[in-house]
């Protein structure tokens, strides 16, 4: 059984670093270009990382006492769990948040207290192919921050956790006035935002004007880098998210945007205990190729000053 290098302390004494699925070429519960969860969570501790979130609802055990056990085994601790969820749809909301009870029940017994809703995707993130409009309609954004909110209340009341909205490529909420406009319209008590630097950079956003003028709704953070090279090609040429993925377009740090080390010093200013979760996009990917970037990461975001392994205390 792998074991974990002795944990290290951070001059950013409000972050606590974990990783996720992701970060290993996982997008999908199952798919045949995934490694196993069980070579995910020993290469996770090979890697030095202590805290991890779930990734896609059935990639790892949906049983507590066989999740537990698998985590126990290893020393490891979860820091939230994560959904997809149309805020947008409201004919789909009995089954979105069917979903979202599963991934709760499960996130609140594994102990953590977030839960990352994902918009879904309006290209398929195989083929490429638009699945409805990219442009939402006025009634539709009319109701986005109030079913945010519905769905954060819910979440806080019955399970104890924190609904963090995720902004993503190729989805309704990208770019920075889409972020922007889902903050102004939703309660901080039940809504909050899910901070992924690199999918604000894919939106042409920018992470440090965020974080400095709404800090507050930061409330989970994923932190990865984008290629500018690979991000112009998207702008020319109309890719995909998944074509993005495929030509590289999630790099290693220090080689993309942003800053990984700006970053931290702004996160590091904020009145707020936070997990900031590593991820980098590269489904597919051969076997052998998360681990080493997964060290190197870590190696990297510890010279930013970020390698805290203590649970954050104080939720948003």
């Amino acid at each position: 059984m792998a074991t974990a290098p002795s944990p290290l302390r951070t001059t950013a004494g409000n972050l606590c670093l974990g990783s996720a699925p992701d970060s290993w070429g996982v997008w999908f519960a199952e798919d045949d270009h995934q490694v196993p969860p069980t070579r995910f969570l020993d290469e996770l501790v090979l890697a030095g990382y202590e805290w991890l979130e779930l990734g896609p609802y059935g990639y790892l055990p949906t049983d507590p006492q066989r999740l537990k056990e698998e985590l126990d085994a290893r020393g490891l601790q979860v820091s939230g769990g994560t959904a997809f969820g149309a805020l947008h749809r409201p004919e789909a909301w009995d089954e979105m948040l069917a979903h979202v009870r599963q991934v709760a029940a499960l996130t609140a017994a594994a102990g953590a207290h977030h839960l990352v809703l994902i918009p879904p995707m309006y290209r398929d993130e195989k083929s490429g192919a638009y699945t409805e409009s990219s442009v939402l309609t006025a009634p539709q954004w009319a109701g986005f921050g109030r079913a945010a909110d519905r769905l954060g209340k819910l979440l806080l009341d019955e399970y104890d956790i924190r609904l963090v909205v995720h902004p993503h490529a190729d989805s309704h909420i990208q770019t920075q006035p889409e972020i922007e406009r889902l903050l102004n319209e939703s309660d901080s008590r039940y809504t909050n935002l899910c901070l992924d630097t690199g999918h604000v950079a894919y939106g042409g956003g920018d992470n440090l004007d965020l974080i400095r003028r709404y800090g507050e709704r930061v409330g989970y953070v994923h932190i990865k880098q984008m290629d500018p090279e690979i991000l112009a090609q998207v702008a020319a040429e109309e890719l995909s998210f998944g074509e993005a993925v495929r030509r590289g377009v999630c790099v290693s740090p220090p080689a993309g945007v942003p800053n990984p080390a700006e970053v931290v010093t702004e996160l590091a200013r904020l009145d707020a205990e936070l997990f900031v979760i590593v991820e980098q996009d590269l489904y597919p990917c051969a076997p052998e190729v998360p681990l080493p970037i997964a060290v190197s990461t870590r190696e990297h975001l510890a010279d930013c000053g970020l390698t805290e392994t203590r649970r954050p205390q104080r939720h948003r």
